[in-house]
């Protein structure tokens, strides 16, 4: 058993008092002006985790892990230079931003370089109910954990094997500050419970997973639950076939879809752009996905996982459409990709903040027989997926499809097309919205693919 415990184990500390981080940035501010910077901006952060993973019933991990950290960047003129730590002490402060002075003292000057607009900051940072703690013990954690193994154990004899179950939770406060006179900061939490297993049969071996996640450990799925549907999607995969090389249409669940969505946002992110590294260089106002689809930013859905009051930048982030009936109306940018191209930030500073995808109005099964006759994904493998020609090609394993349903498993299958053509070919998007993360989508039907197998 790995054991990387603080004495006190049993359960997870108290963040500290929001107070003391607002002091901390304040300072490295203020290290910053006396070293001769004209601005500066400041992040810390501190995080409080507990981890436990259960192994055929045998505690495996546990691990709890209090992790902080101190990020500075300073400005001369428009250089800049960056450095970080995690040691908090006031002689650690002086040296990091002496460091990161250093570093701007010897780069060239960048017309592109300094803080967001300050026009652009958050003037308040609403409470978006983003701080759930789970003050579970270690001892409750590791029972939930062999709780959810054993009914996944038991749900039938071809589960021959298991990788574990775990549960983990994590609590964090962060605290922005730039010389602007912006200060914000905001405590969050994340807490999940999972399962993987192996089951057997005469052809082999499979193994499969399932997951559920959430800011508030009272959302989250039962532990048996997570258990029976780890063992139904493993069990699903017994007996697997492979395909015969043909074109037919695609249908990628909720988790494989989301997928998609983000090597979209890759395409249209400032630093691609800028760059011309993407397939979708110029592509503002340009029709590319059908005209039904819509993607929208609400970045303040209470106790979502990707709600956020502000960027990394501290620019305040709002509702936005980045694509309005299959037209690119917005791109992904913070400050410096944004000046790059003449352009203002879209307050993507770190990333989109649920990005959702508005379903057509189909369920599960609906999809399943709008497709007719083809493959599902389930499974992906493999990073084939060139951003700047939009070329696609990745193995993947699923389901093969006949009459509207579902026949039997598929693997050792490569699917491969053109993102281009593939967002241009999306058939339907699915009520089937899987919410665990920052981008929020249905299962996608996309209308024709390559399925490359024997």
């Amino acid at each position: 058993m790995s054991d990387i415990l603080h004495p006190d184990a049993s359960s997870i500390r108290p963040l500290p008092e929001i107070s003391r981080l607002e002091s901390l940035v304040g300072d490295i501010l203020a290290e910053a002006r006396s070293q001769g910077a004209n601005a500066a901006e400041a992040a810390v952060s501190f995080a409080n985790a507990l981890g436990v993973t259960v192994r055929l019933g045998e505690v495996e991990t546990l691990e709890q892990q209090r992790d902080r950290s101190l990020g500075v960047t300073v400005y001369f003129g428009q250089r800049k230079g960056t450095a970080s730590t995690s040691d908090w002490r006031a002689d650690a402060v002086r040296e990091t931003v002496a460091a990161a002075c250093a570093i701007a003292r010897q780069t060239a000057e960048d017309p592109c370089a300094g803080l967001a607009d300050a026009q652009r900051l958050a003037r308040e940072v609403p409470d978006l109910g983003l701080y759930h703690p789970w003050n579970i013990e270690a001892p409750e954690a590791i029972e939930l954990a062999r709780e959810c193994e054993a009914v996944a154990r038991e749900y039938d004899s071809r589960v021959t094997n298991s990788e574990g179950a775990s549960v983990d939770t994590r609590t964090g406060l962060t605290v922005y500050s730039n010389s602007h006179g912006f200060l914000g900061g905001y405590r969050s939490s994340r807490h999940s419970l999972s399962c993987s297993l192996i089951a057997r049969d005469d052809r082999g071996m499979q193994r499969d997973h399932w997951y559920t996640l959430d800011r508030d450990a009272e959302r989250l799925e039962a532990p048996r639950s997570v258990g029976e549907q780890a063992a139904r999607r493993t069990l699903g995969r017994l007996e697997a076939k492979r395909l015969s090389t043909r074109q037919c249409p695609v249908l990628f669940i909720p988790e494989m879809a989301r997928g998609l969505v983000a090597h979209f946002l890759g395409a249209i992110r400032g630093g691609a752009l800028y760059r011309r590294s993407s397939f979708l260089v110029d592509s503002l106002g340009r029709q590319v996905f059908p005209d039904f689809l819509q993607m929208e930013e609400r970045p303040h859905i209470p106790g979502a996982l990707g709600s956020a009051p502000f960027d990394a930048e501290g620019v305040a982030t709002e509702n936005r459409a980045v694509v309005q009936d299959g037209v690119i109306k917005s791109y992904i940018l913070d400050s410096y990709s944004a000046r790059r191209l003449g352009m203002a930030t879209t307050g993507n500073a770190g990333g989109v903040h649920n990005l959702i995808v508005q379903p057509t109005g189909q369920d599960w099964e609906t999809m399943v027989r709008t497709l007719d006759r083809g493959l599902v994904v389930t499974h992906l493998m493999g990073q084939g997926v060139n951003l700047l020609t939009g070329d696609y090609s990745r193995g993947a394993a699923g389901f093969w499809v006949e009459g509207g349903e579902i026949q039997y498993p598929v693997e050792e299958i490569t699917i491969a097309g053109n993102l281009k053509e593939m967002f241009a070919g999306i058939r339907a998007v699915g009520g089937d919205q899987d919410i665990r993360g920052s981008i929020r989508c249905g299962s996608l039907l996309v209308e024709r693919m390559t399925v490359a197998g024997e």
